[in-house]
């Protein structure tokens, strides 16, 4: 199923996509997605089955406020390479605010009194779908409620200058999600899916979740023997190739630039980027 969270009609509402329309949830008022995937795959099927009212002209949002964000860094081996460094050892995790989650279409806001180096990572994001803790890689997927697109956008000169990641990683606006969470049933193989990101029209990432270091199942595995993962948690997991820090001459994104990041089987995510303004 593909699942999102919409604004209709002055209410926020879960939805479920069937043949391009997006009908509510047949849930009790007040019930968000992240509590509808927390419930299971029983109750996703009996609130999608019911669902009969039809959303049209419903704006897409970003479909949840995750409890947490848990990131990985280098986790690509083409990415790997472009950026010259070594091949971690073990998955290398930070974090992201949730404050951080915009939705499709909202714009990426660029500070320039923080930053100069803003940059794209497309990211095949995992949606945790009940609590975690010591799983095993062999039993870790059966705890994933679905797969959302991530743009994991970066402002480099924080990210490198502070000697950790959160703060650079964490602005503002700086992690696109959407345009809807799809779940396992329709993607059998995270570890086969092509991802890619345009920058005004321009093609500058293309790759596959195969070419991650770590696989999703080892990566919920890990991640779960440090803390407690939970329903409705995000797990991002990592970038391929592309990213402008890394090209000659740099790229970086700027007030105009339009960001497309997609996921096969699941969608394309579109945000602007503007200019921080006080008013």
């Amino acid at each position: 199923m593909r699942l999102a969270t919409v604004t209709f009609a002055g209410r926020r509402l879960p939805a479920v996509e069937r043949d391009g329309d997006l009908y509510a949830l047949a849930v009790p008022a007040g019930t968000d997605l992240a509590a509808v995937l927390a419930a299971g795959p029983d109750a996703i099927r009996d609130a999608a089955a019911g669902a009969r009212e039809r959303l049209v002209g419903a704006k897409l949002e970003a479909p949840l406020r995750p409890g947490k964000i848990v990131a990985i860094g280098l986790n690509y081996l083409d990415h790997i390479r472009e950026a010259g460094t070594a091949r971690p050892e073990r998955p290398l995790v930070f974090a992201k605010f949730p404050s951080s989650v915009i939705g499709p279409g909202e714009p990426i806001v660029i500070d320039p009194d923080l930053t100069q180096r803003v940059d794209w990572e497309v990211e095949l994001a995992v949606v945790i779908g009940s609590r975690l803790r010591h799983v095993s890689p062999a039993a870790a997927l059966d705890g994933v409620a679905g797969y959302t697109v991530a743009n994991d956008v970066s402002a480099r000169d924080l990210q490198f200058s502070d000697g950790q990641w959160i703060r650079g990683k964490s602005l503002d606006t700086f992690c696109p999600l959407g345009p809807v969470v799809v779940t396992p049933d329709e993607i059998d193989d995270p570890g086969a899916l092509r991802l890619w990101t345009d920058v005004n029209g321009e093609r500058v990432q293309d790759s596959s979740t195969a070419e991650m270091l770590f696989g999703v199942a080892e990566l919920i595995a890990f991640c779960s023997r440090s803390f407690t993962l939970e329903p409705g948690d995000l797990l991002l997991t990592g970038t391929p190739w592309g990213c402008g820090e890394f090209m000659t001459p740099r790229r970086c994104l700027a007030p105009g630039d339009v960001v497309e990041v997609g996921v096969e089987r699941i969608g394309l995510l579109r945000n602007p980027v503007s200019a921080r303004s006080d008013t």
